[in-house]
């Protein structure tokens, strides 16, 4: 079945991208680029239990001492050179097609998080039910361009075979893209062979259908899990995210500066590395960004200094010519408070200042990544929806603002002026949450808070929800895929 060689949603593209920080002088980049060479050729980087890996360097020029590969300056960034400045990710709807590194940020939800905040039970594990109820929303929410991989962690299925049950959860309850498992090797191989039957495609030849989040053991290690699981997918032509976990004073230098370097070292070895294996893999240059509380060990998100490391590795992607992920609305909070509001909206800012092309944690991250709930998700979805409004542009139609004045003259007001009747509401953008009431009618109603309105959001989203047409051989054959490989993986 072939797929369109660019997204639809170009015709709905908005006019033209909110320019990004540069917060890095030329000469601070290129120190900073400088000292990501010498990381690399002189301190190296572990790539652990891997020989194949190792000879891989080895054949290119690289040093090999154990597991350690120590990259001579320039080879990691010349390899960088054949990745891709954009790609298209598929969705199993053509409509939902989305371009990373283009017009706009993709946007994607929470991924990963074991627990869930209940508004009865309070926190606690998360289960395949919570998994099934965050992927309709990621399907009705307009603001979520992506539906993500785990955007739970459903800890009542078996370990070795939820993978399977998440990616037929994917398939059935949404048609947006999605990512495939990278938490081991033989994961990464039913991914891909599940994209194949549910897109159609029989061959080795295959467009961007997956992304996976390929996380780098920061301080400078890829673990045999990761690495393996990078060669999987970018020998399918399939996208990474290749991501350097930058905690400042715990997975990387205390300072901005060295925990930039660091993180390029990282990220660029990597990249490199998915080049090797397959010239032209598509790549996104990944960065998870916090820092260390000293006194408590709790992770700081959206302070100074993470926003400086967010904005300016955003511009170390765009110096190397990649596509370039970061956070959304992070938060180390419990409970979706002032707390969470006032952090994620931070983080969601530093990352647009960045320049992000692939929002992971977009929506529903809470307690450092540990828990989600529904609430946060809605909440996060509609400050999503309004930064995806700001890259609109401005388009109001030419001469409107004179037929308006005209219309209304000096001292008038624009109530009922033609133009505020017609397109007043289509005009401006609207919170789906948020308590706009005058005084006496929030307090006749109760004084309901932000959380209250969420959950009435996501009550209405699911009432409305729609699951996506799927073919009824195709759901078949998907079914039976996961069937047979629960069974061959129980069998050993």
């Amino acid at each position: 079945m072939p797929l369109p060689s660019s997204s639809p949603h170009s015709a709905v593209q908005p006019m033209g991208r909110i320019p990004p920080c540069d917060l890095l002088s030329e000469a601070k980049a290129a120190e900073i680029e400088a000292e990501a060479e010498t990381i690399l050729a002189e301190i190296g980087i572990n790539f652990a239990d891997h020989p194949e890996a190792l000879a891989r360097w080895q054949a290119v020029g690289a040093q090999v001492q154990g597991e350690r590969v120590y990259l001579p300056r320039g080879l990691a960034r010349k390899l960088c050179q054949t990745a891709p400045a954009r790609f298209v990710q598929h969705a199993a709807n053509p409509a939902r097609d989305v371009e990373i590194g283009g017009a706009r940020p993709v946007t994607a939800p929470v991924y990963g998080p074991p627990f869930v905040q209940d508004p009865v039970a309070g926190r606690r594990d998360a289960r395949f039910g919570d998994f099934q109820l965050l992927m309709r929303l990621a399907q009705a929410c307009d603001s979520v361009t992506h539906a993500g991989g785990t955007l739970c962690e459903p800890t009542d299925l078996p370990l070795e075979t939820r993978h399977l049950d998440m990616l037929l959860a994917h398939a059935t309850l949404s048609d947006k893209p999605f990512m495939g498992a990278s938490t081991d090797p033989e994961r990464a191989r039913d991914s891909i062979a599940f994209a194949k039957i549910l897109f159609g495609y029989e061959g080795t030849e295959l467009p961007v259908l997956l992304s996976a989040l390929i996380n780098i053991g920061s301080p400078l290690s890829f673990d045999a899990t990761m690495s393996r699981c990078l060669e999987l997918y970018a020998q399918a032509g399939q996208a990474t995210v290749i991501s350097a976990y930058a905690i400042m004073g715990a997975t990387a230098p205390v300072t901005v500066e060295g925990a930039l370097a660091q993180a390029l070292a990282e990220v660029i070895a990597g990249i490199a590395y998915a080049q090797l294996i397959r010239s032209g893999a598509p790549v996104i240059f990944g960065l998870y960004a916090s820092a260390l509380d000293l006194r408590t060990g709790a992770s700081i998100f959206a302070s100074p200094e993470v926003t400086q490391l967010t904005i300016a590795a955003g511009q170390l992607a765009r110096r190397l010519g990649v596509p370039y992920r970061a956070g959304g609305c992070l938060t180390g909070a419990f409970q979706s408070d002032a707390h969470a509001g006032y952090e994620a909206a931070g983080s969601l800012w530093a990352s647009q200042l960045a320049g992000v092309d692939f929002m992971l944690h977009g929506c529903g991250w809470l307690e450092s990544g540990l828990a989600t709930s529904a609430e946060k998700f809605v909440l996060d979805a509609d400050q999503l929806s309004a930064m995806l409004r700001q890259y609109g542009g401005i388009a109001a139609p030419s001469g409107a603002a004179l037929a308006a004045l005209r219309e209304v003259g000096p001292g008038g007001h624009y109530l009922g002026a033609q133009e505020t009747l017609a397109e007043g509401q289509a005009r401006l953008w609207k919170s789906e949450v948020v308590e706009d009431r005058p005084f006496d009618a929030w307090d006749h109603a109760g004084r309901p808070d932000t959380v209250w309105h969420a959950h009435q959001r996501v009550s209405a989203l699911l009432q409305t929800y729609q699951p996506p047409a799927l073919a009824p051989e195709r759901r078949a054959a998907l079914e039976a895929f996961v069937a047979r490989r629960k069974a061959e993986i129980q069998r050993g």
